[in-house]
């Protein structure tokens, strides 16, 4: 399926999906009573994405390495192990906790035919993002962040413009010790994010943090396989229930 640019550089979509909210209701499907009636939000892991990944493996793609000490932000110390060699270490049981209810959550967004929305500034993974993001049929936006595009929307884009449902950060710094314009907007729209938070980062912000590593190609390979294994996952359920 061909991916195109919007006017705001970065931002990619899919041409089967609509950013307007002047959509027609008599062609969205509509998950039936008797699939309510599944409880599926009272699961607490009804997608299963406890099996996507091990500790073993977030210790393989070094998810555990922080930054140095001097740059530990105090409210990132719950999540650490200890350090070493001046880096900080982070406890990898609370990593893989945290990123389960994540990736649970981002696959409950999906099967409810959400929008997801992946930000990265980095330009070193931007490709790898831009990739996840179109294999599973979603945005991503890896350049400049433009002022306003969530909380000034309807002016940045000429039209009344539909808001993503869930915003990934795979990382939530733009550098080493700003953080991202999105985090704040997400935050002030109401928008739910997920973050991967390394120890240099403040994860008030972010609905669900992820504490890990942020910037090393093999931790960022691995996040993005794990939240499209996810998206994939709600995505198939969503069209087993609407027969699709």
């Amino acid at each position: 399926m061909k991916v195109n640019k919007l006017l705001n550089p970065g931002l990619y979509v899919l041409n089967r999906r609509l950013l307007s909210t002047q959509v027609n209701l008599k062609e969205t499907p509509v998950i039936s009573d008797a699939v309510q009636q599944q409880s599926i939000l009272n699961n607490p892991d009804f997608f299963r994405v406890h099996e996507l990944f091990t500790v073993k493996d977030l210790f393989d793609a070094r998810v555990h390495y922080g930054h140095k000490l001097g740059s530990l932000d105090n409210r990132m110390k719950p999540y650490l192990y200890g350090h070493r060699l001046g880096h900080a270490i982070f406890d990898l049981d609370k990593t893989a906790e945290y990123l389960r209810s994540a990736l649970n959550f981002a696959a409950h967004i999906a099967y409810r035919d959400g929008i997801i929305l992946f930000i990265l500034r980095h330009a070193q993974n931007a490709h790898l993002v831009e990739k996840t993001a179109a294999e599973c049929g979603e945005f991503a936006h890896t350049r400049f962040w433009r002022g306003g595009v969530f909380t000034n929307a309807n002016i940045q884009f000429g039209a009344v413009t539909r808001l993503p449902d869930l915003c990934i950060f795979l990382s939530t710094l733009n550098t080493v010790l700003t953080q991202h314009v999105a985090v704040r907007d997400s935050a002030k729209m109401g928008i739910p994010s997920i973050g991967i938070v390394d120890s240099n980062c403040n994860p008030n912000l972010v609905t669900y943090p992820v504490p890990g590593n942020d910037d090393t190609p093999t931790s960022i390979d691995l996040y993005c396989k794990l939240f499209k294994a996810a998206i994939l996952r709600g995505k198939q359920k969503r069209k087993v229930d609407l027969n699709l």
